[in-house]
């Protein structure tokens, strides 16, 4: 069967009692990447993102600062790595539900950080929204007055600014990260 045949269908949370979860499209599936039908982690990364704010899903994020599962994410996980402990703990919770269907090793593609080597996990967190007409209009003043060399980018730049749909003002990042 093709991938339309799922359209509008659900499926059983497989380590969530009564959870039931929505099939949705995405662009970003493909059969090139893998099976096309894949989970969404919302609060995980850019294209999951874009599938929940289309569909209104919410984007919560289990997942805190150091890596480790929150209490919203269930007792077996709660303070559990990530990356570690916390991964065996989900195959042993798929397993004990019988929706291991198989088990191998893979290595991910994680960005990375490039001063540890270590994986780095993408995650949502709480940030200042602003009224998007009055940001862009701000920024779009204040590009209009630098010297930009060569001066054929400003355009570009403009442009740019004028298609950006979501602003966020964030004093999260330190200096040296990338």
């Amino acid at each position: 069967f093709s991938g339309t045949d799922l359209a509008d269908g659900s499926c059983a949370h497989p380590t969530i009692p009564d959870r039931v979860s929505p099939l949705l499209p995405a662009n970003h599936v493909t059969m090139a990447k893998g099976t096309g039908l894949v989970h969404t982690a919302p609060a995980h990364g850019m294209e999951d993102y874009s599938v929940a704010s289309h569909h209104q899903l919410p984007t919560d994020c289990l997942v805190d600062e150091s890596g480790f599962f929150t209490e919203a994410a269930g007792p077996k996980l709660k303070n559990k790595n990530v990356l570690e402990e916390g991964n065996e703990a989900v195959i042993q919770m798929l397993q004990a539900a019988g929706s291991l269907l198989k088990e191998e090793k893979y290595v991910h593609s994680y960005p990375y950080d490039w001063r540890t080597k270590k994986p780095m996990i993408i995650r949502a967190s709480k940030q200042w929204f602003v009224n998007t007409a009055n940001v862009k209009a701000a920024a779009q003043d204040v590009l209009k007055k630098v010297k930009v060399i060569p001066t054929s980018a400003v355009n570009r730049m403009l442009e740019m600014l004028d298609r950006r749909t979501f602003w966020c003002i964030s004093r999260q990042r330190c200096w040296g990260v990338p």
